[in-house]
């Protein structure tokens, strides 16, 4: 709960589309919310934002040109946890929700959500210092009983993890057999039992996930 004796609230609105920050305002406006907005489009002008400013509610995108949030999301809450963070992105809740809300955030929100519902989110995190909609509260459920939703890579041995992050950190399969010291077809065979368990296809997926989950 954010402190309700405070008279004005400081968001931070960090989206690398104009449009989408413009719209949030307008959201804000129509709430009848006291509020002061600070604008960022990049992750650097998120945490020059996050330093120098004082900021109740952040509602950041899940993608930027230079990557992901779940990095900044850490970061933020490492530096000033008390800041309650609402994702608000266009990826599939389904999907993504789980290791937003993992890496720390208070919310997800999709951008495709109807104005009623945007408001609702943002007067949850006011209130109760979180939102969890419907379908993040049922991905929550099914995974008490399913690890795995809220981090694939759960679902791997130990050697497979290993060499899932060696892929990540850029080596091919030849290197990866000569640093363990094995047949090359042993890695080959490895990494078609990992895209199994993982339900994916190529290495950029293999890649992504692992960056995602470390």
């Amino acid at each position: 709960m954010i402190n309700k004796d405070e008279e004005k609230l400081f968001f931070l609105l960090a989206d690398d589309h104009m449009l989408i920050r413009q719209g949030m305002i307008f959201i804000l406006d129509a709430a009848g919310i006291n509020y002061e907005a600070f604008h960022a489009s990049n992750f650097r002008q998120i945490r020059e934002c996050i330093n120098d400013n004082l900021i109740h509610i952040a509602i950041i995108d899940a993608h930027f040109p230079e990557g992901n949030s779940l990095q900044i999301i850490t970061e933020i809450k490492e530096k000033k946890p008390e800041i309650k963070i609402l994702i608000f992105s266009g990826i599939d809740e389904n999907i993504h929700a789980l290791k937003y809300l993992n890496a720390g955030a208070d919310g997800f929100l999709s951008k495709l959500s109807e104005e009623k519902e945007i408001e609702e989110a943002i007067f949850s995190i006011i209130e109760k210092g979180e939102y969890i909609s419907p379908v993040t509260q049922a991905l929550l459920m099914n995974s008490l009983n399913n690890r795995n939703l809220v981090n694939p890579l759960l679902s791997l041995t130990e050697r497979e993890l290993e060499i899932a992050r060696m892929y990540a950190a850029g080596y091919g399969n030849l290197e990866i057999a000569n640093m363990l010291d094995v047949k090359q077809n042993t890695i080959s065979t490895i990494k078609k039992r990992m895209f199994k368990k993982l339900k994916i296809e190529n290495i950029v997926k293999l890649i992504e996930l692992v960056k995602n989950h470390s």
